[in-house]
């Protein structure tokens, strides 16, 4: 039990940093969403949107971060 609530802390101060870079330094992500393999589809009366690279990169850095947290909780 001690390791789950030692995980759901980190993952609460991870979360709390993310917000906080995203708020001061919003603008540096005005990338994403926009990469090559991004797919948007506009019609008339749709839009259809598939963040494919986005996505990607993004599971990238999560996976990275997950790892260098559970190193150090080791």
């Amino acid at each position: 039990m001690e390791t789950i609530s030692k995980f759901l802390i980190s993952l609460g101060v991870l979360f709390i940093i993310m917000g906080i870079f995203t708020y001061l330094f919003g603008g540096l992500f005005s990338w994403f969403g926009k990469l090559p393999g991004d797919i948007r589809i506009e019609g008339e009366n749709y839009f259809v949107y598939a963040p494919i690279t986005s996505m990607i990169v993004l599971s990238l850095v999560l996976n990275l971060i997950f790892y260098l947290v559970s190193a150090f909780l080791k």
